[in-house]
């Protein structure tokens, strides 16, 4: 739990920055030899550091503010401040869109391959949700890009790959942590 601010280390600001990774690189290191003396402030990133790990975790896409609100933000910002707004780049078009397919289960399709029954597509699992059971109609192939996912009993970690032979089954696909993976796969899988 934070402290009061009137009892608060009067670095505890830049310390917070820090923990998030929003101080200026020039004031890094005047924080760093500060919290090697100040327990206050090392507690205070402990505090936020699971809060962070988790921000972090998540995909950029998820944390940008859409086009409208970031328009909005700019402008008040400039009023207040006194300068030009500073605007995003118009978004591409035709950038694939994430689509629920089930609570916790979002995947954005990337390419269709009907003539060898193949789908390509990211698919991200929210901390704790299970995907159904099901059968492999044909190869699946999965890289996990981020977070842990156990399928079975083995877990995965960033950076793996599994291949799942066709007809085999997947009884228990989940993730603790949360997870985004690539998925290369027939669309003709059989929920169980």
């Amino acid at each position: 739990m934070s402290s009061p601010p009137e009892t608060r280390c009067e670095h505890a600001e830049a310390a917070s920055l820090y923990a998030l990774h929003a101080l200026p690189a020039s004031e890094a290191a005047a924080v760093e030899t500060h919290l090697r003396d100040c327990a206050e402030c090392r507690r205070e990133i402990e505090t936020l550091r699971p809060i962070v790990d988790m921000l972090t975790s998540w995909p950029t896409d998820v944390l940008r503010p859409s086009q409208g609100l970031w328009e909005r933000l700019a402008r008040r910002i400039a009023a207040e401040t006194g300068g030009e707004p500073l605007l995003s780049p118009a978004e591409p078009r035709l950038k694939p869109e994430w689509e629920e397919v089930a609570p916790g289960i979002l995947c954005k399709l990337l390419a269709t391959d009907a003539a060898r029954d193949r789908v390509s597509m990211l698919v991200r699992l929210a901390p704790g949700t299970h995907y159904p059971p099901h059968r492999h109609a044909g190869v699946e192939e999965l890289h996990l890009l981020h977070g842990e996912l156990w399928i079975n009993d083995r877990k995965l970690r960033a950076g793996d790959y599994n291949c799942a032979q066709p007809g085999t089954v997947d009884r228990r696909v989940w993730s603790e942590t949360g997870c985004t993976c690539a998925l290369i796969t027939s669309g003709r899988d059989a929920i169980l």
